[in-house]
């Protein structure tokens, strides 16, 4: 038996693909919206809209960015000879919020999941090596997350990166096993990039 109207059940299903969003969230969020003015729901929609395209990868480090290269890739008072390596943009956002690291970053866009089919041909990899290779590049901190795929990811990186006489580091394990930089309160973060160890 259908309880909803059409238009409600799509904007329902839809929600439901938003991760950690079931059923029952989702409709409470599609009620929400349907409460809103017309004004609001454009406002947000146009909000949707405009994130999506413009926004795009640097080119230099592979965060999301309205500019090329990105405010952090530009800034004369970043430390370009320190590259933090980060799974995804949110990582980036969780290491910004700690306010003690000066350097710059790269992000990978995921890690090495054979389980998942991904080597490191799917992930950020290759410019991650071009980068440092054509610059002075003093140390790389590995800071994926301290699970299997993190692990194997730095791991694999350190091992490239190695022979090109760089210094790589991964952060401390302040971070859980298992755990994700996102969630990690700014205390934490700090500890385990002020605590990382040479690989």
């Amino acid at each position: 038996m259908d309880y909803f109207s059409i238009p409600v059940q799509k904007l329902i299903e839809e929600f439901e693909k938003l991760p950690g969003i079931g059923r029952k969230t989702a409709q409470r969020l599609a009620f929400h919206v349907l409460g809103l003015s017309e004004e609001q729901v454009v406002a947000f929609a146009k909000a949707l809209v405009d994130a999506k395209r413009k926004t795009k990868a640097c080119t230099v480090c592979g965060n999301l960015t309205e500019n090329d290269p990105c405010r952090i890739c530009s800034s004369d008072k970043r430390d370009a000879s320190v590259i933090c390596v980060v799974q995804s943009p949110r990582d980036v956002v969780a290491m910004e919020k700690v306010r003690e690291f000066k350097g710059v970053y790269h992000v990978l866009n995921g890690l090495i999941s054979p389980l998942d089919g991904k080597g490191p041909d799917d992930i950020n990899i290759k410019s991650l090596i071009k980068r440092v290779a054509h610059s002075q590049v003093s140390e790389v901190i590995l800071a994926t997350n301290p699970n299997v795929e993190g692990e194997a990811t730095a791991v694999y990186i350190s091992r490239i990166l190695k022979p090109m006489g760089v210094k790589t580091t991964r952060i401390a394990q302040g971070i859980s096993v298992g755990g994700d930089l996102e969630y990690a309160d700014e205390v934490t973060l700090y500890k385990s990039l002020e605590g990382r160890r040479e690989i």
